[in-house]
């Protein structure tokens, strides 16, 4: 049985075992005579994307939960740690900083936002700390900035993910718009934030070789609610399609005042659009589009245990578009530390960092989304990517693929 308790100081989440505690607590490895390893996770826990933070927590948690429950690493108590970033960089940084100053802290999951992840990269790195997020897609993160001209390299050896990148669902997307809703001409706008603007130029790289032309472009603020000067303009280019790079706070009122405008042309956007929470504030979303990483769980025969879990531990909150990836990401290192405590006649040794982070490269299982394994930049192998369609009050998947060019 486990016990889950709230740290009202920090917010975060602790699972524990029940049983005896010897004098060491919090302050040692020891718990009774397990070994108490602490994963931390960082994810905007409130605020206007706490509905896809508080997914992920729960998922990670779930996951912990599992590993527990099963003994999946003989001698070894997994805590969780959560903290909140707001979406904000110089939090996610902070909480990095705080997470990796905990000695007992063996890996990091999150974050959400990949502007915020680029706050947090040094940190890990520094400290020899696994981070691993189950959203992020900037390939910049993992392959550094000239990726577009073929010259790659890994930025951080201690930064993985378990979701694709842009390069991959931006020209998935283009490619979709262009040969399945066969859009011809598409407004592009993007939040000028990390996500946003690697999103939009993936999508119009692909959409424009194909033959599809922009008609305009525009940039805007992720805080702005009021697009009435975008809606005139968008109205007079009259495209067949508008492209959004940001996340669904914005792009849901950006729809409605689109369609309350007289723009006929549907709105798509990527997996910061991909929530339920864009249908609740999005009154006319219907026809809208959008791509997510992955399959939809409910669709994979790997994620049935995980549903049935989820509802089993019975969180208010769903688990959104990052859930699997999240439990996959969670398990991912929960499987480095069984490798090295395994490589180490069953006990962790002092410079655990460094090998979970080693480990990580290596591990391969079949996860909640598919088989789970990372490339030489940290990027999943993984790289199915679906398309959803917005239709009578649900996001409906309409064509997943491998994408491959």
């Amino acid at each position: 049985m486990l016990i889950l308790t709230t740290a009202l100081t920090t917010g975060a989440l602790t699972l524990s075992a029940c049983g005896s505690r010897d004098d060491k607590g919090d302050d040692g490895k020891s718990e009774g005579k397990q070994t108490t390893v602490v994963i931390g996770l960082d994810a905007p826990l409130t605020g206007d994307l706490s509905a896809l933070g508080q997914g992920i927590k729960n998922s990670a948690e779930l996951a912990l939960n599992n590993a527990n429950k099963t003994k999946e690493v003989p001698g070894v108590t997994f805590r969780f740690r959560a903290l909140d970033d707001q979406a904000q960089p110089t939090s996610g940084q902070q909480n990095a900083t705080k997470l990796a100053g905990d000695k007992q802290v063996l890996g990091i999951v999150g974050p959400l936002n990949s502007s915020v992840a680029q706050s947090m990269q040094q940190v890990a790195q520094s400290n020899n700390i696994a981070l691993i997020s189950p959203a992020n897609t900037t390939p910049d993160l993992s392959q550094g900035k000239d990726w577009k001209q073929d010259k790659r390299k890994r930025q951080f050896s201690t930064y993985f993910r378990t979701s694709t990148t842009d390069e991959v669902q931006g020209s998935f997307g283009g490619k979709y718009a262009y040969e399945q809703i066969k859009a011809k001409t598409v407004y592009v706008i993007d939040d000028q934030k990390t996500y946003g603007v690697g999103l939009a130029a993936a999508f119009t790289t692909k959409f424009t070789a194909l033959g599809g032309k922009v008609t305009g472009t525009e940039h805007v603020n992720p805080e702005d609610r009021d697009f009435k000067a975008i809606v005139s303009k968008v109205k007079t280019a009259n495209p067949d399609l508008v492209f959004y790079g940001g996340e669904y706070p914005a792009s849901a009122p950006l729809s409605q005042q689109l369609k309350d405008g007289g723009v006929k042309a549907p709105l798509m956007g990527g997996d910061g659009m991909y929530s339920g929470d864009y249908i609740t504030l999005n009154k006319k979303s219907a026809g809208d589009y959008a791509t997510s990483v992955g399959k939809p769980v409910e669709q994979l025969d790997s994620a049935k245990k995980f549903i049935a879990d989820y509802k089993t531990a019975g969180y208010k909150d769903r688990y959104e578009a990052y859930g699997g990836s999240t439990y996959d990401a969670t398990w991912a290192l929960v499987q480095a530390v069984k490798a090295v405590a395994s490589a180490n006649d069953g006990k962790l040794p002092s410079d655990a960092r460094a090998k979970i982070v080693d480990a990580l490269n290596k591990v391969k299982f079949d996860g909640v989304t598919g088989p789970v394994s990372f490339d030489k930049y940290g990027d999943t192998t993984n790289t199915l990517i679906t398309a959803y369609q917005v239709d009578a009050g649900q996001w409906k998947s309409r064509y997943s693929a491998e994408y491959k060019g």
